[in-house]
């Protein structure tokens, strides 16, 4: 007899976790607005005691999510901080892990002033080198944590290749897939054992609300950050896994509209006279463009450009119309930010010099609007300059 064939994304992402519900037929998964649930007698529930352990309406987002990454749990939180938080207490004091070095500008601050103080160590490397992760790890690593692409210079690392490093050596490998989303790639099926997300950026799409996700492979990754969420209470709220579960639906949709704008952006921005360089995997003089061809299903739409200086970095950004200077990505909305002031201002001077963060470094989060439209006030903002 023939296997079923599994469903395809965008139905995954309408259907899973977002069943109808039974009780009235809604068609949305309702906002369960509740702090605790009638118990039917002493030691006896209907699966839910306390709304810090669990919640309906985040069971069904948490569903959806493991779905999407292709994973065997998934556990949101109050932000992507607060779930790379979570990440770490899978370690104890003397534990080290190997991470990224142009990794988001708040992931390294949490490690560098908050969770060294615990007795964890951080070796910080370029994973685009497969071979320097393989250097870093001694006896003492539990971890390697990668974003690909980085944040904001859009460098990108095997993973698969670095998931094989990993797991001969008895390490796990956690993967910040925030700026591609699993539309566009799926870091578990090339090796990963958990994926997180800042769930605030693509997977909500709105910029109407904080999240963070952990997507786990093992049956120790969902009894840990089960037992993290209900310890911290650091978890979503019923409203927010809504907004999130209503994001998810037009993930596909959106995902083909970001992808396809950013390469036109790209294409427009390259051509520039204004812009001195571009960092775009989409880009065939990217270092990586073979890399991100063989590991994603498109390119996305986070774009960074080289202006040359802050006083032309903000010339532009004062000029634009359409597009606004703001932290965050991923929203419909076309959003630009300097790094060098806002995402990686907590880096240091030194920090960035080393990592090439200029302040004429600006980061563009395409939107879905009319490209036709971004392309025009991105031109009429460069041309200030």
């Amino acid at each position: 007899m023939e296997a079923t064939k599994k469903p395809g994304f965008a139905t995954r992402a309408i259907h899973d976790g977002q069943a109808p519900d039974q009780s009235t037929g809604a068609v949305n998964v309702p906002i369960y607005l509740t702090s605790t649930y009638q118990q039917e007698e002493i030691g006896k529930n209907k699966g839910h005691e306390y709304a810090r352990l669990t919640n309906p309406t985040r069971d069904a987002l948490e569903e959806s999510l493991c779905s999407l990454e292709g994973g065997t749990s998934a556990h949101v939180f109050g932000s992507g901080m607060a779930a790379i938080t979570a990440l770490c207490t899978m370690m104890k004091s003397g534990d080290h892990v190997v991470c990224s070095d142009n990794v988001y500008g708040g992931t390294g601050r949490l490690f560098d002033k908050v969770l060294t103080n615990y007795g964890l160590t951080f070796t910080y490397v370029d994973t685009s080198v497969a071979e320097n992760v393989a250097a870093a790890i001694t006896p003492a690593t539990k971890l390697v944590h990668i974003e690909t692409p980085t944040n904001p210079m859009m460098s990108l690392t095997d993973i698969g290749a670095v998931a094989r490093i990993c797991h001969a050596k008895g390490v796990e490998l956690s993967v910040d897939n925030t700026f591609l989303s699993p539309y566009l790639q799926q870091p578990i099926a090339l090796g990963a054992d958990i994926v997180m997300h800042s769930t605030t950026k693509f997977l909500n799409g709105h910029s109407d609300g904080l999240g963070g996700v952990l997507i786990c492979t093992k049956p120790e990754h969902a009894e840990t950050f089960r037992f993290v969420q209900k310890c911290t209470g650091g978890i979503l709220s019923p409203f927010e896994s809504y907004l999130l579960l209503r994001g998810v639906k037009t993930l596909a949709v959106r995902m083909k509209q970001h992808d396809a704008n950013g390469r036109v952006v790209a294409d427009f921005l390259k051509g520039h006279a204004k812009v001195q360089q571009v960092f775009y995997p989409g880009l065939v003089e990217h270092p990586q463009h073979e890399l991100a061809k063989r590991q994603q299903h498109g390119f996305g739409s986070m774009i960074s450009m080289e202006l040359g200086s802050l006083e032309k970095a903000n010339k532009f950004a004062k000029a634009l119309r359409l597009g606004l200077l703001a932290e965050s990505l991923g929203g419909v909305e076309t959003l630009i930010c300097h790094p060098a002031t806002m995402t990686h201002a907590a880096v240091g001077a030194e920090g960035r010099a080393r990592l090439r963060i200029t302040d004429g470094l600006m980061r563009v989060s395409v939107g879905i609007e009319d490209v036709e439209d971004i392309v025009a006030d991105l031109g009429q903002a460069l041309d200030k300059i």
